[in-house]
């Protein structure tokens, strides 16, 4: 994989090396007498960050705290309500994944393996032999086709929930070859799904679209938040079903994870109108927690009990550098970092009516942490539509050029299907890709979205944006369907001297 310049982040990269440093903080100089956000230094574990590039947090509006809650501080300044129109933390840097991604999670076999048969060719199947020779006479289709790519959101535009979108799995059978040219057209997914591992959640997407997805396709919104594994030892993880989330962080390389449950088996006083069952005792792992510095604090997914993890975490904020049953003199300058894998206010489920999601929860804490301490929280969002996301598909796009074409270059012509305009549109549109905007998600209006209208347009469904797109770059008379009889001599009319392909 090629390496970063600093050209492409549109700011300084920053490779660290030092184990103490400040990780988070701000620079505001607008009369903000905060100072850094994160104040003390953190241990870092490792001395080599070199798997992990640092792109600066951007700052669009959406997902602002301010729309959605009235001026909670507590000291009445003037102006502190209009303090921050930022969506991330200011001078944040987003760590994303530097290096090839790794696959060892990964169940898909590749049509080049050859493991049955050593220092043999490779098999191939009749259609492969037989599209490889309808491209070698399509040199300008071939060219097209490798030189677009689409990147799928998953929930409102493939399934809702565990229901398919039956245009979903028709599209992945058009990209997967079944059409006119038989070609792999690069296609990545690009979620701000979460709560599960990766190789758990392509397996389950694989079932309900009947189509292959490989690990190397696939960014779940805290899929980049593994270079932060470099940063952090002891963090506390929060969100998604059962332990699932803590998998997730050992996959990622965290090597001391803390989940809500843990807390609330040594302490049950901590959240007092839980009710922990003796079931949830078993699957804990308590210890002194007063004695022990959480660093950092990772909300992977939605709280399933906001309750909870809202009085956790407000102590960990609260807390003197990250220790529970202590109260930091300095809030500001001894808070520990938090960040979230995702900004999204709604998520379309299998419910008629978009349902709330992580950002709820975190207007929630902000709100909280506004009201008890007159601060606003600086805190870290991934996900669409943040910068690093997208520079993070880049570099998945590139490899999946490489495993499928041969050929580790980034498509120009890259296309966005989403059904969130606060999300998977305004982060195209931002970062220069087509955006294609659906009617099956978050969408339900008119034409375009007012505030962040789709550039290419407004799709009934993903069949529809696909198929319009590949017709832009390919031609009007594309076809979308892949037959044999139109290639293969024996099943064409007609005196033919061929030899059918095995």
């Amino acid at each position: 994989m090629p390496s970063f310049d600093d050209a492409d982040f549109g700011g300084p990269i920053h490779i660290i090396k030092s184990k103490d440093l400040t990780r988070v903080k701000t620079g505001e100089s607008n009369g903000d007498r905060r100072g850094s956000a994160y104040g003390s230094p953190l241990a870092i574990a490792g001395e080599d960050l070199s798997n992990s590039v640092e792109v600066p947090a951007t700052r669009p509006s959406i997902a602002n705290a301010s729309p959605f809650m009235l001026e909670l501080s507590m000291d009445g300044r003037p102006g502190a309500k209009d303090r921050r129109g930022s969506r991330n933390s200011f001078g944040a840097s987003l760590p994303i994944p530097k290096s090839k991604r790794q696959s060892r999670l990964s169940s898909i076999a590749y049509s080049g393996s050859n493991a049955g048969r050593p220092s043999m060719p490779t098999v191939q199947p009749t259609r492969e032999i037989l599209a490889s020779q309808v491209q070698d006479m399509s040199g300008e289709k071939v060219t097209a086709a490798k030189d677009m790519a689409f990147v799928f959101d998953i929930d409102g535009v493939l399934v809702h929930g565990d229901r398919l979108i039956p245009e979903g799995q028709r599209v992945l059978e058009i990209l997967n070859g079944d059409n006119e040219l038989g070609i792999k057209v690069p296609h990545i997914f690009l979620t701000n799904g979460s709560g599960k591992p990766e190789a758990a959640r392509i397996e389950q997407l694989s079932k309900i679209l009947q189509q292959p997805i490989s690990m190397e396709q696939f960014i779940q919104s805290h899929t980049p938040m593994r270079a932060l594994s470099e940063y952090y030892s002891t963090v506390l993880v929060v969100g998604g079903e059962d332990y699932r989330c803590r998998e997730v962080a050992e996959q990622y390389g965290f090597k001391d994870i803390v989940v809500p449950n843990d807390i609330v088996a040594w302490d049950p006083t901590i959240a007092p109108y839980r009710v922990f069952t003796d079931e949830e005792r078993k699957t804990s792992n308590p210890r002194d927690f007063s004695k022990v510095n959480i660093e950092a604090i990772m909300v992977f997914s939605d709280s399933r009990d906001y309750a909870t993890d809202m009085q956790i975490i407000m102590d960990l904020l609260q807390s003197e550098n990250g220790r529970f049953h202590t109260r930091a003199k300095d809030p500001v300058s001894q808070r520990i970092p938090i960040y979230f894998s995702q900004g999204d206010l709604l998520c379309p489920t299998e419910h008629p009516n978009p349902r709330m999601s992580q950002g709820a929860f975190r207007i929630g804490l902000e709100a909280m942490y506004k009201a008890l301490t007159g601060e606003d929280l600086e805190r870290v969002v991934y996900g669409k539509p943040e910068l690093a996301t997208y520079k993070y598909a880049d570099s998945v796009l590139e490899n999946w050029m490489d495993i499928i074409h041969n050929d580790e270059r980034l498509p120009k012509n890259i296309y966005m299907v989403g059904d969130n305009p606060a999300s998977d549109i305004v982060g195209g549109n931002s970062y220069g890709w087509n955006t294609c905007l659906v009617r099956t998600g978050v969408f339900q209006g008119g034409e375009n979205d007012v505030e962040n209208p789709a550039n290419f347009g407004v799709f009934k469904n993903v069949l529809d944006a696909v198929q319009t797109a590949m017709k832009k770059e390919l031609g009007q008379d594309f076809n979308f369907n892949w037959k044999n009889e139109r290639v293969n001599p024996l099943l064409q009319k007609g005196d033919v001297s061929a030899v059918m392909v095995e």
